[in-house]
């Protein structure tokens, strides 16, 4: 069974985008993503986060204007690093008869990955963008990983996760298909 797909372009606003690994190329990627999506009828669903420093109506809470949404696109507001808790978006995803979320965004260890695994235990296919997630910039001291390995660890992790039932794929946006919805 084909699968019905929607584009999940999570937190690609001002403020976290101007902080982000590889800026740019994440945003052209999700750009091209989002135009091909739209031309095959496939919903994108536009997740928005508000909060400390990104207070809703504030330019860094905006998102880029690259990837802002259309009037009749989905826009789903959330307060945590689960895009599922407290929000709209199961019950948006279900509404337009979607079965497997194309996850990209912003920030690969915390939204995108939280995000990509509530999808999975909320029964939808997942398909990571290797090439469209991203994280903050940061020094090569201390605990964290780097930025290129951090998203290499979990498109790694994602090639290997285990949900029965599930289709998980990690695919470059180049190798990303959108069939229109019936």
């Amino acid at each position: 069974m084909p699968h019905a797909s929607a584009l999940l372009v999570i937190d690609m606003q001002n403020t976290l985008v101007a902080i982000a690994y590889r800026a740019a190329e994440s945003v052209a990627a999700i750009a091209g993503l989002r135009e091909r999506a739209k031309a095959a009828g496939v919903p994108v669903v536009t997740i928005q986060h508000r909060g400390n420093g990104m207070e809703a109506g504030t330019e860094g809470w905006r998102i880029v204007p690259e990837l802002t949404p259309s009037a009749d696109e989905e826009v789903v507001h959330k307060t945590s690093a689960d895009s599922f808790l407290d929000t709209d978006l199961d019950k948006t995803l279900k509404r337009l008869g979607v079965t497997e979320v194309v996850v990209t965004g912003f920030a690969t260890e915390i939204c995108v990955d939280t995000t990509a695994r509530q999808a999975l235990s909320h029964r939808y296919d997942v398909v990571l963008v290797a090439d469209g997630h991203t994280t903050s910039v940061r020094p090569d001291s201390g605990d964290y990983v780097s930025p290129r390995q951090s998203i290499a660890h979990h498109n790694e992790i994602y090639r290997h996760i285990d949900f029965p039932g599930r289709s998980i794929r990690v695919l470059p946006a180049s190798y990303v298909e959108f069939a229109a919805h019936l």
